[in-house]
This record gives C-alpha cells, structure tokens and sequence, in this order.
C-alpha cells in the first residue's frame, strides 16, 4: 500500500547547498577511498585527482563508510572472469541499502520502474484494462476492477475473474503475475490470448491491447436523494473526478453521499486533504509526526466552505493509508458515520524523489500520520461505527452499487436513509 508525497526537488537541491556539499563522481570516490588509508585525520575536506572536489567532513566520513563497496566494485573490476554490468551492481546496492532499513515501504526504484511508477499515476497505458488483486496465501490472481471502455471491458471480462494463463504457456500465480502484466501490455492493436476461470470453468478471450485510460472514481444516485461515489484510489488527478461527481450528484438532489473506499490502497496524500476539505471547514486532514516526535499541523490544512451533505463511509480490510486520512479526516470533522470492516492500518507517509542522474528515484518512509483528533493509524487501523462482516464464502466481487447482493453497501445504504430522516 503506497502513500506518498513528493519532496520537490528543489528542497533537496537547498539541503544540499545548504550543506556546502558537492556531487562526486565514481572515480573522485574511487580514488579518495584508494588513497583514505594512508589520509591524515587532521587533513582538510579538498581531495585532489586532477581538479579539485571540496566536501564536507560529515559527507567525507559519510562517504568513508561505504568504502566496502567501492572496493568490491573494484575486486570486480580487477578479478571477475568475465564482462560484467556495474551498473547493475549499483543498482542493487541501491536497492540493498534501502532493503536495510526493514521497511516494507521504502525502497529503490531503477530508471525503468520510475518510469513506469509514473506511468501508472497518470492512468494512461496499453493494455486490455484490468486491475488485479494477488493473493500470496493461495497464489490466485483476481480481477478486482474491469476499466470503462477497456478492451477487457468489451471482451466480457467480469470482477471476480480469476487470471488463469497469459498465452498458451504462462499459468499465472500471484509470483509471476508482474510477468503476466508485462505480456498483457504492449503495442496497441496487437492481440494477446488470456484465460480467466469463471466458477470453474475455463474462459479463453483474444483481447486487442490499445490504449487504456483509467477511471479512478465512479458515481451514481441509489435513489433521489442518496448519491453514492465508489473512489478506487488516489491517484492521477482522482480528487478532480470525486469533485466533479459530487457537484453533479448536488445537483441531482443528492442529500446524502456514501464514499466507497473499501479496496482502495490509497495513494497521494494532498488529494486525501482536498477531498476531505470539500466536507471541512478551516482545519487539518491529519497532522504528521516526524522523527524525534516532532509535530507538523501544517502540511495539510483545510479552509472554510464545506459542502452541507450527510456522510456514510465504507471501508474494508484493504483500505489503507490515504483512505484512511480521508476517512479519519471525516469522522473527526465531519461527523461521517464508518460501516464494514476494520481498515488496513497504514498510519506512515511516504516520501518520492529522484535520485541520481539516470532517472532512478526512491520512496522512503518520512512521518506517521494522525487524524485531526490525535488517533493513531498505523498498526490500528479505523474499527468502522457499524461493523458489517461478509457472509462465508463471499468474495466481494460485486458490480457497480449492486443493492441487492452487497450487504455492506446495503446496510450503509440503510444508515444513509436514517441519517436525512433526521
């Protein structure tokens, strides 16, 4: 589950300034760290190999301890047997470095997957149109949303489906089904052959891969006076869609609004903060807590001129960190009432920026995050004001607002109704 931010980068370009440091070259470090065993500690921050690098001593001794790596690069250089990539090398130490601080949500990103990371944000891309959910326990990979107007769309793909082979070869698990995603995107008006299982039964579809935009938030009225908006996640410009539907619902006579975010992993947090800042007054979505406990109110204020409408929120098992500002913003401020199951309970941000020259970048884990009345999140997760279990042997693939067989929806549907009767 990603919650991020973005530290601009001219932030960091201050911080570097401000700390009178500069860039160094791979062979500037090679060469001071060749030549660090014999350095007099009370030598100053110049080092000379041709030109001169000035840093300072905190970013010397900084360097200096990874002075390992440098030195494996070159035993590499010097006695591997064969040719080989440093900058593969690099870029696994990249990702070993970040793997080091044992947090599940900071990490490194090559060129490539950058790219790629920023790709999916902005929802545009070839393909067939699904979003799949993997299931690491019984390795099934299931098709959580079927995109507007995708090829998978046309082609009678249903939510629920089980992906079951990619092609004639590729039997997808929840291990390889990046592999699986890779083979189902590609060069538009290019078909490519997959098989869902639907209640046991093999369905083979040759879908035409083309461009896929994608829907983050879908809306519709349950009745004349009962809006509902099932918001998918936060990401693209989703908080424009959610504002867009619910001026258009306002207008249809919507009283009342259930936000769905049940399997809504999250994503940006200041698009948590504007749809949150639609239904409150002068305030804040959540503050932060840094390292050393020190407390930010002021990254994510709200301002007056709220929207006057009843709130029901759904949440599950599976809505996670920026679903979870926004539903802690609500039921603090807004007086939200919380039906289903107990959220995910990923209470912590996350920081991304480039790194590098070379177009990689890094997420790492910068804050926790508490809502506007001091509960914490993370690990805890938000227990809803009604709690609505699925029956056994439901999986929760239902159609869009499907009254009649989503209990949770319906018993949210049904508080809705109490709360405009009031």
């Amino acid at each position: 589950m990603r919650k991020r931010i973005i530290l601009c980068g001219c932030v960091l370009l201050a911080a570097l300034t401000a700390c009178s440091c500069s860039m160094l070259s791979g062979a500037h470090l090679e060469s001071m760290f060749r030549g660090s065993q014999h350095a007099n500690q009370g030598m100053d921050t110049s080092f000379r190999t041709g030109d001169t690098v000035t840093i300072s001593r905190e970013e010397y001794e900084n360097y200096q301890s990874m002075s390992e790596l440098v030195e494996l690069l070159s035993a590499a250089d010097a006695n591997y047997y064969k040719e080989f990539d440093r900058d593969k090398m690099l870029e696994y130490a990249a990702k070993g470095l970040m793997a080091g601080l044992e947090d599940p949500y900071s990490f490194y990103y090559n060129p490539e997957e950058f790219a790629e990371m920023w790709e999916d944000d902005e929802g545009n891309y070839t393909g067939i149109g699904v979003l799949i959910s993997a299931n690491y326990s019984t390795q099934l990979c299931t098709i959580s949303r079927v995109f507007e107007g995708s090829p998978a769309e046309e082609a009678d793909v249903h939510r629920g489906d089980i992906l079951y082979r990619v092609g004639d070869e590729l039997y997808v698990t929840a291990d390889n089904l990046q592999d699986a995603v890779d083979i189902m995107r590609g060069i538009p008006g290019t078909d490519v052959t997959v098989t869902f299982l639907r209640d046991g039964e093999e369905i083979t579809k040759t879908i035409t891969r083309r461009e896929v935009v994608v829907n983050r938030v879908a809306s519709t009225m349950l009745n004349d006076r009962i809006g509902y908006i099932s918001f998918y996640e936060f990401a693209g410009e989703s908080e424009k869609e959610f504002e867009t539907s619910l001026n258009h619902l306002t207008e249809l006579g919507a009283e009342g609004l259930i936000i769905d975010l049940r399997d809504n992993p999250g994503g940006w947090v200041e698009q948590a903060r504007y749809v949150a800042d639609l239904f409150m007054d002068e305030g804040e979505a959540c503050y932060l807590v840094y390292r050393g406990g020190i407390e930010d109110h002021s990254e994510y204020r709200t301002t007056d001129g709220k929207t006057d409408i009843k709130l029901v929120i759904l949440v599950n098992e599976n809505s996670a960190s920026s679903s979870e500002i926004l539903t802690g913003a609500l039921r603090d401020k807004a007086n939200a009432v919380i039906v289903g199951v107990k959220s995910y309970g990923k209470g912590i941000i996350q920081g991304v920026w480039p790194v590098g020259n070379k177009g990689a970048g890094v997420q790492m884990t910068i804050a926790q995050y508490y809502t506007p009345n001091g509960h914490a999140v993370h690990g805890e997760g938000i227990t809803p004001d009604i709690i609505v279990e699925l029956p056994e042997d439901d999986n929760g693939m239902y159609q869009f607002a499907d009254l009649e067989h989503d209990v949770q929806l319906k018993k949210a549907y049904e508080v809705m109704l109490e709360q405009i009767e009031k």
